[in-house]
């Protein structure tokens, strides 16, 4: 193969993987899963490329998801962790994140738990509510906190 045909490959893996990431945002995970049959040197080259210029840099990507989960769902934080982790994020990131936000992720499940208690309460007993929210990841400590907000 000559250099101008490797450049070509090149430069049409680069146009594929960009349309991909520009459509949604995707982990460097997703991209490698997605562009396995590849070769896997020009790949390497364009994933590198692109994390130097920013379209792919899971820490941003942490930061959006779980941002836009918050928005989206009522879900455990060990939800959201599952859901990012499954999404391929960087486990360094996702962790690093999670430190750096406990506080307000800690309260976004209490009131997530309170939503779920609100909507839930007409058909569920407390022991059932509260078992169900344990299934799903809350806390007992956050839940009894949701509980004991309502009950105000």
């Amino acid at each position: 193969m000559t250099e101008i045909e490797q450049l070509e490959n090149l430069d049409k893996l680069k146009t594929k993987v960009l349309k991909y990431i520009m459509y949604k945002k995707r982990t460097e995970k997703e991209v490698r899963r997605k562009f396995s049959e590849e070769d896997q040197d020009l790949l390497e080259d364009v994933i590198e490329n692109l994390k130097e210029n920013g379209y792919i840099n899971d820490k941003n990507y942490v930061e959006r998801a779980v941002a836009e989960f918050i928005n989206l769902n009522n879900l455990s934080v060990k939800e959201l962790k599952y859901k990012l982790q499954s999404k391929g994020v960087d486990t360094k990131a996702l962790e690093e994140y999670m430190d750096n936000h406990e506080e307000e992720l800690e309260e976004y499940e209490i009131n997530s738990a309170k939503n779920i208690i609100l909507k839930k309460q007409n058909s569920m007993e407390e022991q059932a509510l509260i078992q169900y929210l344990l299934k799903k990841g809350y806390r007992m400590d956050l839940i009894k906190e949701a509980i004991e907000l309502l009950d105000k």
